[in-house]
């Protein structure tokens, strides 16, 4: 990002940020109130250097739900922070994946089941309903894909790929 006069050219950030966070930087460039209810929060103070990288956010909470879709994803929500990642997929599946981020950075080694992650886990559970409830995630968002639509999704992904 670059901002003359204010943000140098190349700037870069290591906080827990997201794409939500831009109109609430947008605003807060602009001197305009952000409002209470918008979701993101303001880059601003990094740039600034009036908040620490650390102390941003210590999680971020994602949920996908374009399943049945163009590229076929399927649906999941997670939390993340800069060491782990936990991840639910659900609808037709019901799989919970924990990756240790700082000792496997290409998420090879699903910890959901060790032993030695189990605390760390329950951790993540609980930031997880945390902000769930911060985004006030409703039972509306985990609604299941109906068989036709995936057949349906499927059948234009096979034709676009070129496979009958």
């Amino acid at each position: 990002m670059k901002y003359p006069g204010t943000i140098k050219k190349g700037s870069q950030i290591d906080a827990l940020t997201q794409n939500l966070d831009f109109a609430s930087t947008f605003l807060d460039f602009a001197r305009v109130d952000i409002p209470k209810d918008i979701q993101g929060k303001s880059l601003k103070p990094l740039f600034e250097g009036t908040t620490s990288q650390d102390d941003f956010r210590k999680a971020v909470y994602y949920h996908y739900y374009d399943y049945p879709a163009f590229h076929m994803v399927k649906k999941q929500y997670g939390v993340r922070t800069k060491r782990y990642k936990l991840i639910h997929f659900y609808d037709d599946i019901d799989t919970w994946e924990l990756y240790d981020l700082k000792v496997d950075p290409n998420e090879e080694q699903n910890r959901i089941d060790d032993v030695d992650y189990q605390k760390i886990k329950e951790r993540l559970l609980i930031s997880l309903d945390s902000l769930q409830t911060v985004y006030k995630v409703t039972d509306n968002e985990f609604k299941k894909a109906s068989k036709g639509s995936v057949e349906k999704s499927l059948k234009g992904f096979k034709r676009l790929r070129g496979l009958k």
